[in-house]
């Protein structure tokens, strides 16, 4: 049985619901909405994105609102209706993270490299060890800015 060790905390839940609401939202933004500090909204968008839970912001385009001389060219624009499957988000829920090395599961607190402003999450001292010895260089150069 895959043991996730990280859980979503009550900042979590609220930066993701407010980043579903409008994704175009400043850290400054949501931080008043939430009620926290604008570097501790960015910190938890910044571990949220590192684990992979958070893998991008998308655009949701309007096409009604398009001009009619392109209306030919969204006729040749061929795009599936995706069915949303809405999730109810909660407090407590646990996220999957795979080791940055292996990419095997982690089954307890996973091992963390901190390298300038990113996470490297392993399940185990010698997978980082590994990793960091694996990308020395690029460690340093991070580490030296």
């Amino acid at each position: 049985m895959l043991i996730m060790p990280l859980k979503i905390d009550e900042i979590d839940l609220a930066l993701l619901e407010s980043l579903v609401k409008d994704g175009r939202k400043s850290f400054r933004q949501i931080s008043r909405e939430i009620k926290v500090s604008t570097p501790t909204v960015q910190l938890h968008y910044e571990r949220l994105v590192n684990i992979g839970l958070i893998k991008g912001v998308s655009v949701d385009l309007d096409f009604g609102k398009m001009e009619i001389q392109t209306s030919a060219k969204l006729d040749q624009i061929k795009y599936k209706t995706l069915k949303v499957h809405k999730i109810k988000l909660d407090k407590g829920m646990l996220v999957k993270i795979t080791c940055d090395y292996c990419n095997g599961p982690t089954h307890s607190k996973p091992s963390i490299l901190k390298v300038g402003d990113q996470e490297r999450f392993f399940c185990c001292s010698s997978c980082k060890a590994l990793y960091k010895e694996k990308y020395r260089g690029r460690i340093e150069s991070l580490s030296n800015k």
